[in-house]
This record gives C-alpha cells, sequence and structure tokens, in this order.
C-alpha cells in the first residue's frame, strides 16, 4: 500500500486542471501540469508549482502522447498522474505506460479500463451483471445511434434515421472519435426519443463499490451536456433505488478503483432504464454531486489512488438539498454554435455560487480543444431554490472577447418545462425551435463579440 503523495502531475488542461490543483493545493501535495505549446501561459500553468512543455497544441502529439505523458511524470519526480476527464483518462495505455514508469494513474487500473471505458467490454460487463441493455448491431433497427466504442463527452456520436444515411454516418462518427481519443472503433445502438439521461456517481477501493446519488445530464445539444443537476428530479423511489442498485452491482462486478459513473437511458414514457456506459474517470458534471454531499471527489480519488480503503459506508452517505450546474462555452449561437476562439477580454463571475474556471482578462481560447469556458454551479435547500440562485447567477455573468452561450443557457433555465423537471433530451432543440433568433440583450452579462 502507498500512502501519502507528495507530488501530483496534472495530465490535463482547462478548468479541469485548475480544480484538481487547488484540491492538490488544499492537501499539501505539490503539483506539476503538462503544457502544450497553446497552454503555456494559461491560468492553471500559473497556479501549479511547475510546468513541463509536452508538446505541440495538437492533443495527439500533446495530452494524448501516453509515453509524452508518463515521461513528464518520471522527469518531475511525480509520484502520481492524474489524468482528469477526455484526453488519455480512460486510456489503458496510459495506466499501463504509468505503471511501467513506477508512477500511480489516480484512476482504475488498465484492465477495469478496458473492461469500462470501452463501452463495447462494458457493455458486455453489464449484460453478465443482469443489467438492461439497448439492442444494438444488426438488431438495432432504425433510427439507431452510431457510437464511439473508446471515449465520451459527445464525441463520436450520431443519429440515423434511415439505412441510406449509416454509410456517412459511420465515416464522420469514427473521424471524429480517432481524433478526439485516438480510437476510430464504433458500434449501433437502438436510438430512444423520448428519454432521459441519468446518471449515478461510483466510489471503489477495489474490494468496496458505493453510489454517491444520481444526476440527471438531459439538456445536451449534439450529445454535449450542458445542465446537470444532482438529484435527477421526478423519479419514482422504485425506479432511483433500480439506478443505484444496477450501477453498484455493475462496479462491484468490475472490482472497480477510483471515481467512476454508470450513465442509463430512462424511456421517458415508461420508466424503464437501460445501460449506457461507464465513465471511468471523473466526470465534468462532478461539483453537483459534491454540493449535495460535501464531498471532494477528487480528494477521494487521490485517497483510493493512495491506497486507502474507501472512508465512507453506504449509509455514512447523504443527499442533502439540490445542485444544478452549467456549462458555459466559447461557441457562437449566431452561427449554429460554432467554436468561438479568440482572447477573452473581460471576464466577471457571480458571488455566492461555485465557479470552476481557467480563464480571466486576457486568457486565450485555443481552438484546438473543447470550449468549455466555466461551469456555475449552484445549491439551494430545493429545487426551486437552486434554480432561481442559478438563474440570477447567469445574469451577473460578463464575458467579453470571445461568443458565448450564456444567453442560451438563460434561456433554457427560463422554460416553464425546465422549471417542471424531468425534461427529456430534446428539450433544448424544441426550446430553440421556439425561439429562432438567440438575442444579447445589452449588460445582460451575455457574450458580445
Amino acid at each position: 500500500m502507498r500512502h501519502g503523495f507528495r507530488r501530483i502531475l496534472v495530465a490535463n488542461r482547462g478548468e479541469i486542471a485548475a480544480r484538481i490543483i487547488r484540491t492538490c493545493q488544499r492537501l499539501g501535495i505539490e503539483t506539476v501540469l503538462t503544457v502544450s505549446d497553446a497552454d503555456a501561459g494559461s491560468l492553471p500553468a500559473r497556479l501549479a508549482d511547475a510546468v513541463i512543455r509536452i508538446g505541440p497544441a495538437s492533443p495527439a502529439s500533446s495530452y494524448l502522447n501516453a509515453d509524452a505523458v508518463a515521461g513528464a511524470a518520471v522527469a518531475a519526480g511525480a509520484d502520481a498522474v492524474h489524468p482528469g476527464y477526455g484526453f488519455g483518462s480512460e486510456n489503458p495505455r496510459l495506466a499501463r505506460a504509468c505503471a511501467a514508469a513506477g508512477v500511480v494513474f489516480i484512476g482504475p487500473e488498465a484492465a477495469t479500463l478496458e473492461a469500462a471505458g470501452d463501452k463495447l467490454a462494458a457493455r458486455e460487463h453489464a449484460v453478465a451483471a443482469g443489467l438492461p441493455v439497448l439492442p444494438e448491431g444488426a438488431d438495432a433497427g432504425f433510427p439507431v445511434l452510431v457510437k464511439a466504442a473508446g471515449g465520451g463527452g459527445g464525441r463520436g456520436l450520431r443519429v440515423v434515421r434511415d439505412p441510406a444515411s449509416l454509410a456517412a454516418a459511420v465515416t464522420l462518427a469514427s473521424a471524429e472519435a480517432e481524433a478526439a481519443f485516438g480510437d476510430p472503433r464504433v458500434y449501433l445502438e437502438r436510438y430512444v426519443s423520448p428519454a432521459r439521461h441519468v446518471e449515478v456517481q461510483l466510489l471503489g477501493d477495489g474490494e468496496r463499490v458505493i453510489h454517491l446519488g444520481d444526476r440527471d445530464c438531459s439538456v445536451q445539444r449534439r450529445y454535449q451536456k450542458l445542465i446537470e443537476e444532482a438529484p435527477a428530479p421526478l423519479l419514482s423511489a422504485p425506479l432511483r433505488d433500480g439506478l443505484h442498485e444496477a450501477a453498484v452491482t455493475l462496479g462491484t462486478r468490475l472490482r472497480y478503483r477510483g471515481a467512476g459513473t454508470v450513465e442509463f437511458l430512462v424511456d421517458a414514457a415508461s420508466e424503464a432504464f437501460y445501460f449506457l456506459e461507464v465513465n471511468a474517470r471523473i466526470q465534468v458534471e462532478h461539483p453537483v454531486t459534491e454540493a449535495v454531499t460535501g464531498l471532494d471527489l477528487v480528494a477521494e480519488q487521490i485517497a483510493i489512488a493512495e491506497g486507502r480503503p474507501l472512508r465512507l459506508a453506504q449509509d455514512d452517505v447523504t443527499i442533502t438539498g439540490h445542485a444544478i450546474e452549467c456549462r458555459v462555452n466559447a461557441e457562437d449561437p449566431a452561427r449554429d454554435f460554432t467554436p468561438s476562439p479568440g482572447t477573452v477580454r473581460r471576464a466577471v463571475f457571480p458571488a455566492g455560487v461555485r465557479v470552476d474556471t481557467h480563464i480571466q482578462a486576457g486568457s486565450t481560447v485555443p481552438p484546438q480543444y473543447d470550449s468549455l469556458l466555466a461551469k456555475i454551479i449552484a445549491r439551494g435547500g430545493d429545487r426551486a431554490g437552486a434554480l432561481a440562485r442559478l438563474s440570477a447567477a447567469l445574469d451577473r455573468c460578463e464575458i467579453d472577447g470571445v461568443a458565448t452561450n450564456l444567453r442560451t443557457q438563460q434561456m433554457l433555465l427560463a422554460g416553464a418545462e425546465f422549471a417542471r423537471g424531468g425534461v427529456d433530451t430534446g428539450y433544448l432543440e424544441r426550446r430553440l425551435a421556439g425561439e429562432t433568433a438567440v438575442p444579447v440583450r445589452a449588460n445582460s452579462g451575455a457574450s458580445r463579440g
């Protein structure tokens, strides 16, 4: 057993890198950050105790280069590597490269990543564990969803409604998956609509697995989550209990170690649920779970990687209040939400809510990476309180220099359907269809140019 990391290499960028660094600072752990050429002057680079250049801006030549990451950890004298989310976080090659270099990978073992991080392998384990799954391959029928086998975050996904469109969709999804994850494999799965996207947060130490409640992530655009909340609203007690039990059953089968999430599709009409995938890493939306449990999931990841057993029993986990998170992205609503790289001239975030961000005035938003600028998380004693607090917070946000989706997020939160709770994955498109233009109010705090 290893205890007490002295120095951690943070192998990521953006808001998650800053978030990991801050937890390490609180724990008294030194941090070394890998940076591409595009991120050398970033806020996370200034927060870290040291930085190591890992390559040019291209992800394939920098953050996705497992050997370069492991080599950087050795050069830095790091005890462990925290991969964050995306990039190499679910790549067994990185876990093996770290092990070969004598460095701890903060996440599941390589064998678990092969079983859980790979969607096809995870599906096989889910079936063996007795979880319900959607038909796939030739049995899926139409409409069908083309899905990347190795990765997440909405990349490598395409809905196909007729056979004539299938070949082109497979080609596009495969190319996108290879660019994002270095893995071109895709598979087919039945597409269900209307449906909700509900997930269960797990923690495991390799011997014991517990859940930390659930989240609803149904507000999505192009399979990218935009708004997440915990707990998931308007689930019956039997459905919620069933989701929790299924997730823990699968995690136990996998002898899961670290933080992970089991994602489910919930049929909005019948309340039937189906296993979707395992995210074998920390997730973008983890702050809403932290808000209602009082836990620091990155600190829990580090403790588990240090060889410590879970410090919580299932009965120790309590869910208090409600939390909602909005993702603020650098994308232009007036141009079909295309990415909007550039230089941030002004960035003002509200007090009274949690803001996870890596930007400030003068920050560069590179074109090579995900467009996420910030996550704004509000907690309330109940869902209505959290929603009111988040809506007020967005009104006080100001980001200039790059276009953002702030105004769109305000519009989504203001919808009567969202206020009721339990929206399905088609909610965003319905709202956009009802508002053909996405105006920006003067002095509203939305991006202006």
